[in-house]
């Protein structure tokens, strides 16, 4: 969807009379980014409305001046809030917990210290959130790591940043485009260190939370192909020493042990092909370009970054702060859409 398409807002959003629909935090992100002009009508459209109720955590001044970026400061009604359960739902208003941290006059598009930090205070309270049940998921505009390191949060991102104020111990990145999905045992850390840090344990664990993951979202057998490390996965130990034998063999001997449908290891190179027709629900990839290369190729603009183990699921769009065009009321806020959706179909479920 287009940042210029004018969603009509529904006047209820409770999702029938016996089951409320997930409160979702909307953390703005960089406040320096396209992230404002992408929640705009991203919280707005009729299709997030009719499956979530979002409440943006951010600087209720820059989502204005957004606003009027996009053309759309008559129809938005910005309304502050202190936490979620003061949050109403009506045609055309955006709830924010505002947290005041960015000055009018804040370029867009020019890296910031101070948009950095703010950033990291949105999660911040996000995170508190989440941790109180006080919303059921969280769904993450795009931050900048350089201007979160420049304010000094020295995380590679969100995932690590998260799972850090939620004090859970490991957590795994689930990239998803109407493709193909796939989670990763490694990240952000070199290849060398990624070969060297893959285990049969981890491995297992991650194997786990994408089944996990997958189940919520509505699958209830998935299919799990599991990547090798090494050309044609070892080819039987002629590439690399073995390393498929030792780290992912016996992990997947674990995981099907417990009912998993694991597979493989599976060559990297024809798994994506076979994952895009439909043989696997979920690729688990060895490390960050094994998995985001394929995503990115086959499903970027669509595709949504998901954060899974912690208390609640977290959903982001699959792009960045996108600088060179922020500013501008350009930016495609379709992700956006398709991260709040993936949110609330993958949030757990409100009590009350």
């Amino acid at each position: 969807m287009s940042s210029s398409t004018t969603p009509v807002a529904p006047a209820g959003n409770t999702g029938g009379d016996t089951e409320p629909l997930p409160l979702i935090a909307v953390t703005m992100g960089d406040g320096a980014g396209i992230g404002p002009e992408v929640i705009v009508p991203a919280v707005l459209h009729p299709d997030t409305l009719a499956r979530c109720r979002p409440v943006v955590i951010g600087d209720i001044e820059r989502l204005r001046q957004a606003a009027a970026l996009l053309g759309r400061e008559s129809e938005v009604d910005l309304v502050p809030v202190t936490s979620p359960d003061e949050a109403a739902f009506t045609p055309g208003r955006i709830n924010v917990i505002d947290l005041d941290l960015l000055p009018a006059d804040l370029p867009f598009g020019k890296l910031s210290p101070l948009a950095g930090d703010a950033a990291y205070q949105y999660i911040r309270r996000a995170a508190e959130l989440a941790q109180a049940g006080a919303v059921q998921g969280i769904c993450t505009a795009p931050l900048n790591k350089e201007a979160l390191h420049a304010a000094g949060h020295l995380y590679p991102g969100h995932t690590e940043l998260l799972a850090k104020l939620t004090g859970v111990p490991e957590v795994s990145m689930m990239l998803s485009t109407p493709t193909v999905k796939v989670i990763h045992v490694t990240t952000h850390i070199g290849l060398i260190d990624a070969v060297g840090r893959i285990e049969p344990g981890l491995v297992a664990r991650t194997v786990r939370r994408g089944h996990e993951a997958m189940v919520r979202a509505g699958v209830p057998a998935p299919v799990i192909g599991v990547c090798g490390i090494n050309p044609h996965a070892g080819e039987n130990g002629l590439f690399g020493y073995g390393e498929e034998e030792e780290k992912i063999v016996p992990a997947l001997e674990e995981v099907r042990a417990e009912g998993i449908d694991a597979r493989g290891p599976l060559p990297a190179d024809t798994a994506f092909f076979l994952a895009g027709r439909g043989d696997y629900d979920l690729i688990v990839a060895m490390y960050h370009d094994q998995g985001h290369g394929p995503v990115k190729v086959l499903g970027l603009e669509a595709g949504v970054n998901l954060t899974v183990g912690l208390p609640v699921i977290r959903t982001s769009v699959d792009h960045g702060t996108a600088f060179d065009i922020a500013g501008t009321g350009t930016a495609d806020a379709g992700s956006m859409v398709e991260a709040l959706r993936q949110a609330a179909e993958m949030a757990t479920r409100p009590t009350g």
